[in-house]
């Protein structure tokens, strides 16, 4: 009796039965014939082909470009690995990038903000932010950074800034106090009116304001941002009408809601 059985083949190389079939189907490895038994019987040929294309499948390569690689010449058969390793190496790079990402999820902003922007925010609540607005700035920042992908960096340096002005925290302070004023309580317009004050007189900060909107093509992506969880008819929207209201009085160009 010459040969073996598929059964032993696949033990001998180490995949299944069902492998050895699936190789046969694909052209990889020629079908033995039958011997008078009615058997199929795998030489020492048919072996040494199932462990090429079990070695090259292992490796990465793709089972429709394994055939022609069998039965290469040596020369074309050590370009195409060099090209198969090629593919393998940025496979792995999307992999680490994907793994990477999985682990900024863990742990929370960092999947979708900058180390910069996630020390930014922590800053603010060792300012003293109370931790919802510390949220809404998170949410606003992952929706500016989508939206304006290419001004994000400067804004977060303008924000850094501004930040070292002690003036400028109290403002901002202040204005997270809003949410639980009405919406025409004159406290609103006082405040609007000291916002705008020191933006006009700030000009690097003001650029927290008019850095974004200038890199926008359409004034709804500015507003998108702007007004971020703030309800339409809020205390906290009306200030924000009112601060733009009184910059573009001074020249400063801010979108409008019906402009493009």
């Amino acid at each position: 009796m010459n040969g073996v059985t598929i059964g032993q083949a696949a033990a001998f190389v180490g995949i299944t039965v069902k492998t050895v079939r699936h190789y046969h189907k694909l052209g990889l490895v020629k079908e033995p014939e039958r011997d008078s038994s009615g058997y199929r019987r795998y030489g020492s040929a048919e072996l040494l082909r199932l462990v090429q294309a079990r070695t090259l499948a292992a490796a990465g390569v793709p089972l429709a470009e394994i055939a022609p690689l069998l039965d290469a010449d040596p020369e074309l058969f050590a370009t195409a690995l060099t090209d198969v390793e090629r593919q393998l190496t940025e496979r792995i790079e999307e992999l680490i990038a994907r793994r990477d990402t999985l682990r900024r999820l863990a742990d929370g902003d960092r999947a979708l903000l900058p180390d910069r922007a996630v020390a930014l925010l922590e800053r603010l609540s060792g300012l003293g932010f109370p931790a919802a607005e510390v949220a809404a700035t998170r949410e606003g920042w992952v929706l500016a950074r989508a939206l304006v992908p290419e001004g994000f960096g400067d804004y977060l340096t303008h924000v850094e800034q501004a930040l070292d002005d002690t003036r400028f925290v109290a403002l901002i302070k202040r204005g997270t106090e809003a949410a639980t004023w009405a919406p025409d309580d004159p406290r609103v317009t006082e405040l609007a009116t000291a916002m705008a004050d020191h933006f006009l007189a700030n000009p690097e900060h003001l650029k927290i304001v008019t850095g974004l909107q200038a890199r926008t093509e359409a004034a709804t992506r500015y507003r998108l941002i702007a007004l971020h969880g703030e309800e339409q008819d809020s205390a906290a929207a009306r200030g924000v009408a009112l601060v733009e209201t009184r910059l573009r009085a001074a020249g400063i160009r801010i979108p409008r809601p019906d402009t493009h």
